[in-house]
């Protein structure tokens, strides 16, 4: 099942283990946090993010320290 996903930013340490993990969907924003990017998203958590890529994005919240990744089944605007 596919996902919607995003980073709540008031709890991104930029550590970049998201990005490792799950490199076409995080990356780092100008402040240097991270955002999901999949298919411009811009962190909205609008995009859906389709099974192929549920591992990595799986991997990704597992990996995250301060458990500032959000998933969901639906869009979260």
């Amino acid at each position: 099942m596919s996902k919607y996903v995003l980073v709540k930013k008031d709890s991104c340490i930029a550590c970049g283990s998201c990005g490792s993990s799950a490199p076409e969907i995080f990356d780092f924003d100008d402040d240097g946090l991270a955002e999901v990017i999949y298919e411009g998203d811009n962190n909205k958590g609008v995009t859906l993010i389709p099974s192929d890529l549920l591992e990595e994005l799986g991997d990704a919240v597992d990996s995250c320290p301060t458990s500032c990744i959000k998933t969901a089944k639906a869009p979260f605007a």
